[in-house]
């Protein structure tokens, strides 16, 4: 019988011995290098200890990120099944064509992830901004609200605290129904205002889910049906209509990383400035206007740019509030999650890999279109 002790020794011992025989390896090799360029005996022995101690992070980069991206490079154009136990059938660009113009499932991912881009992101920001604000003022108990607010990032979308979050957005015992039941019945203008936010939510999650499935009958129920009746409430993970906000809600939850960007930024900005137009008669609201936001427009790039990569490749909350439910995955499914149905339960590798190359130049075209218009609305200079 295998002793599972040794083979774990073993292992490992072998896991050493590739890591210093590639290590010296590869320094052996840039040295003959420099030798051939005629490199005095000095600049040989200096190149054979820098890559000596290199050599590992670059075995790594090589075996587990440049061969892998090759090779799903090479498998986006074939016709490759695990479960089928054949080899890769070369197919050239028929996954593309699939993926582009007949699966109607992509389409309906790329639409949910460009929803949670230019809905879920820009209130993101904005909330993330809203709260460096109130924290930049000198309070008592400022770090105690810091830390806070810079918790969600701590704990991450990790699965027992989104799972938390599914038993609070529940329709009938979540607590966030519960609080805006007891809401509207305490202030009824509150009840009013809900209900009209609601109408407005499902009247555009109406409109993007017609866009996706090409049938726009859920609308036209939501515009016939007309405004909601008293004591409605959201129903987060109950409806198609409210998956891809409860999705824009734990991102808006999470924004403390954020948040801290945006305090560093109003710490950098010059005091002078707020205090010459303070005595020029400026009030908060045009200080802020004039002076804190375009001297902010950096950090909102580096947020902008950061929050579109991270919104772009997003999976977990819609993994765990949804997995379970498969009515609603088509309301929710976002171009990561897709990818991971295609390639970890149907087990179609090529058209996986397909899927992530169209995610990365999706992912390139919108950063280099970033790039580009910055110098529109960046404010870099400070006089």
């Amino acid at each position: 019988m295998k002793n599972p002790y040794l083979d774990t020794l073993m292992a490992a011992g072998l896991t050493v011995a590739f890591i210093i025989l590639t290590s010296y390896g590869l320094a052996a090799l840039a040295r003959q290098i420099q030798r051939w360029r005629g490199a005095s005996p000095k600049v040989q022995q200096d190149t054979f200890a820098g890559y000596l101690f290199s050599a590992p992070w670059i075995t790594g980069f090589l075996i587990f990120v440049v061969f892998p991206l090759l090779a799903s490079l090479y498998w986006s154009f074939t016709d490759f099944r695990i479960a089928s136990g054949t080899s890769p059938q070369w197919v050239g660009f028929s996954n593309y064509a699939r993926l582009l113009l007949k699966d109607t499932n992509f389409r309906a991912s790329i639409i949910n992830t460009l929803f949670l881009v230019v809905v879920g992101l820009p209130l993101q920001i904005a909330v993330a901004l809203f709260l460096a604000v109130i924290l930049n003022q000198k309070a008592r108990g400022e770090k105690i609200f810091r830390m806070a607010f810079y918790l969600p990032v701590i704990l991450g979308f990790n699965a027992a605290v989104l799972l938390c979050w599914r038993l609070m957005l529940n329709t009938g015992t979540g607590i966030i129904n519960q609080i805006l039941r007891a809401l509207s019945n305490a202030f009824p203008p509150f009840d009013y205002l809900l209900r009209a936010g609601i109408f407005v939510q499902e009247l555009i999650s109406a409109v993007f889910l017609g866009i996706g499935s090409g049938k726009f009958n859920l609308l036209m129920k939501i515009w016939e049906a007309g405004f909601p009746p008293p004591n409605r409430v959201p129903l987060w993970i109950q409806s198609p209509l409210w998956s891809k906000t409860s999705v824009i809600l734990l991102m808006i939850w999470g924004c403390g990383a954020m948040m801290m960007i945006f305090l560093a930024g109003l710490n950098n900005i010059p005091k002078e400035l707020h205090e010459a137009a303070e005595v020029d008669g400026a009030n908060r609201y045009q200080r802020f206007w004039k002076i804190t936001f375009p001297l902010l427009t950096p950090y909102i790039f580096y947020n902008l740019v950061v929050g579109t990569i991270n919104t772009l490749q997003i999976f977990e909350p819609i993994y765990v509030l949804y997995r379970d439910n498969q009515p609603l995955v088509s309301s929710a499914i976002s171009m990561v999650y897709y990818l991971w149905q295609v390639s970890f339960r149907h087990f179609e590798i090529g058209m996986g890999s397909a899927i992530s190359w169209l995610i990365m130049i999706l992912i390139l075209i919108v950063t280099l279109i970033q790039f580009r218009l910055q110098n529109r609305w960046v404010t870099y200079e400070l006089y």
